[in-house]
């Protein structure tokens, strides 16, 4: 069982890595399923289905997401794997009681973050957006997100590496979530009390420092189902097996706890849910280049196919910045909106045959859309800073912006409407303009562009 496991984590770990680093779309044509039966994003994206699935999955056969789906569990067990390989050190485990007013104190402030809108706490403490944030820092760094990737690194090495899963079963909102549920699990791994000789060897080889041997004990709620404990056992008196009906190896009242804390969160993640970037150098020639700079604006720009609550949906895992081919999105810098993805057009533009983040977007804050579609949808108008522009400052001709929209919003207009002859000025019809950004990307003013778009709280369609 445990080589099963291992083979079924390796797969899960090296799909959900190849998303984000794929820059060729062909990952998410066969792996995409991996970033949307993850926990949290099933959640926000109200996928019913998934959410029953793992929850079943995990009533039935215990907490097995956390060690075969889930990436960042995943990356703990490596981890604790490599350390475990030091001289005297594979067997440095031991029976630790439940931090229950640290574990349950952070599901409950995750909780509260959620249901405020709190974005960024959100974002850091959720697994899978923690372990996507360190995998697309490497193919798109950004500076605040990736300290924030790095420190978590940093800290989930760090824990793995001296006491295996600490994080999981102290930290991670997710596993204490599945853990109302793995307590009352049909097939749990148990100790015959006969057999048992105490030679603590299983409980020393528990990562999830959850078996008690002096008292034959095992915490269901923290085993997150390695079956390393099967191995090191040479009694034959641990079996993973059928164990439906029996209590979890737990005190009577903290199981009733257990149950109406489930409840309490089932309903708020529910009512919740219900309710809920770098700049490149331009090809100069000889030359010398200046960057251009963001433009402030008064509404972020969030990807075509947002849907109206897109920060409450949004966990930051940095999926769709990973999968946009022209440089459009990047983790933003606002503190409301930390590391969610935001567009910028320094290094390219929207282009209205490019639907990819639509497509891998596991949370269902930005719905699947086709390219059709997404011709008719606005998420913001271009406006025309006269003193910057050329045509105004340096009195020549450009049309630069006019020349290169998609969506044929900006015309080229004299200057003097009582002059036809006279010098043309663009001009934006905001009901054809789409805000795709190819005329501010292509807009020839450095360092901020004369045209710039701004963006639209809800997008509409034509």
């Amino acid at each position: 069982m445990k080589k099963a496991r291992i083979a079924l984590a390796t797969l899960f770990l090296t799909g959900i890595t190849l998303l984000f680093l794929d820059t060729t779309g062909l990952a998410r044509t066969w792996l995409g399923w991996m970033a949307k039966i993850q926990f949290l994003p099933a959640v926000l994206a109200l996928n019913v289905v998934v959410i029953a699935a793992l929850c079943l999955l995990t009533l039935v056969l215990g907490r097995v997401y956390c060690s075969v789906i889930c990436p960042l569990g995943i990356l703990q067990d490596v981890v604790s794997f490599f350390s475990g390989l030091r001289k005297g050190k594979k067997r440095r485990f031991h029976y630790r009681k439940e931090l229950a007013w640290l574990r349950y104190g952070v599901l409950a402030l995750y909780l509260l973050a959620i249901g405020l809108g709190i974005n960024v706490l959100v974002a850091v403490l959720a697994p899978y957006s923690a372990y996507g944030r360190m995998i697309s820092s490497i193919l798109h760094p950004s500076l605040l997100t990736g300290i924030v990737a790095g420190v978590t690194l940093v800290a989930i090495v760090i824990l793995a590496w001296t006491g295996g899963r600490t994080y999981c079963n102290t930290v991670c909102p997710v596993g204490t979530t599945l853990s109302f549920l793995s307590r009352f699990a049909m097939f749990r791994p148990v100790i015959d009390a006969e057999k048992c000789r105490d030679c603590h060897l299983c409980e020393k080889s528990c990562k999830a420092s959850c078996i008690d041997i002096a008292n034959h004990r095992i915490d269901y709620g923290r085993c997150v189902d390695c079956f390393d404990c099967l191995e090191e056992c040479r009694f034959d008196a641990l079996h993973y097996k059928f164990a439906w009906g029996k209590k979890a190896e737990k005190a009577e009242a903290q199981e009733g706890v257990s149950r109406r804390a489930f409840v309490a969160t089932g309903a708020f993640l529910a009512g919740t849910a219900a309710l809920n970037a770098q700049k490149k150098k331009l090809d100069g020639g000889l030359a010398p280049v200046i960057d251009k700079e963001v433009p402030s604006r008064e509404t972020s720009l969030t990807p075509p196919g947002a849907v109206s609550r897109f920060y409450a949906k949004c966990t930051a895992c940095q999926l769709c910045v990973s999968s946009c081919p022209n440089g459009v999105l990047r983790p933003s810098t606002s503190i409301l909106n930390l590391m969610q993805p935001e567009m910028g057009y320094e290094k390219g533009y929207c282009r209205p045959e490019c639907v990819r983040c639509s497509e891998v977007c596991p949370s269902g804050a930005i719905v699947k859309i086709t390219p059709e579609e997404k011709t008719s949808i606005h998420i913001g108008r271009a406006k025309v800073n006269r003193d910057l522009c050329i045509v105004e400052d340096k009195g020549v001709h450009c049309g630069n912006c006019a020349r290169h929209c998609p969506s044929g919003a900006i015309k080229m207009v004299p200057r003097d409407p009582e002059d036809p002859d006279s010098i043309k000025i663009p001009a934006v019809d905001e009901s054809l303009c789409t805000g795709c950004g190819a005329c501010e990307f292509l807009c020839p003013v450095r360092p901020i562009s004369a045209i710039t778009v701004e963006g639209y709280l809800n997008h509409h369609k034509d």
